[in-house]
């Protein structure tokens, strides 16, 4: 399966408590669902469209909770994010949870990076992570990411936890597409693309 990360962030790249005020408070954070007024049909169809190429999920500790609490309340089997959610497989990492009732969910031991890896080994279209910030960093850190669908929101917060942190490990990304929601959202599609590379305007 292709690892396939999926994250909402602001401009100055927060990705903390995008769905609501209560989702993290983590630090004073005072912004939580800044990314509300922003949903719209271009949005959904977007999201609809990479769920239907979901095999499997991952997600970290914080949003297997909140997903948990929600998705299997939807119970529409027409709906193309709840039907997904709640029939395949979910692998969830934490070093704090001792049991997820959450049907087809399967509580990742040992070290992520290595059980990853050898989840992406099993057959299927994509493996998909949701948000899950720090397992992201985790996952960014060891090169486990084929591709990263970046959601940038309109609205700069100048607080709150990031996806890219200072000192991760620096890496070039190649643009495979782009298209802007009537909100102004900008969905980004990149995929890993080698080292940094590094040049000089200056004159000879």
């Amino acid at each position: 399966m292709r690892l396939t990360l999926h994250t909402f962030l602001t401009l100055d790249g927060v990705l903390q408590a995008p769905g609501a005020p209560e989702e993290d408070r983590d630090g004073g954070f005072a912004y939580g669902g800044w990314s509300f007024p922003y949903g719209d049909r271009d949005f959904g169809a977007a999201v609809s469209g990479w769920f239907g190429h979901a095999s499997a999920f991952l997600l970290g500790r914080r949003t297997y909770e909140i997903f948990a609490a929600h998705w299997p309340h939807v119970t529409d089997p027409g709906d193309p994010v709840a039907g997904k959610l709640n029939a395949l497989p979910k692998y969830v990492a934490s070093t704090t949870l001792t049991s997820a009732q959450w049907r087809n969910t399967t509580l990742l031991g040992g070290d992520v990076a290595e059980q990853v890896a050898k989840l992406k080994e099993q057959p299927g279209d994509e493996l998909q992570v949701h948000g899950s910030g720090a397992l992201a960093r985790t996952l960014i850190e060891h090169d486990l990411i084929d591709e990263y669908r970046l959601l940038f929101f309109p609205v700069h917060l100048g607080t709150g936890k990031k996806l890219f942190r200072d000192g991760a490990a620096p890496a070039a990304l190649r643009l495979v597409s782009a298209s802007t929601t009537s909100t102004g959202v900008i969905i980004a599609t990149y995929q890993p693309d080698g080292p940094v590379r590094l040049g000089s305007y200056a004159l000879e």
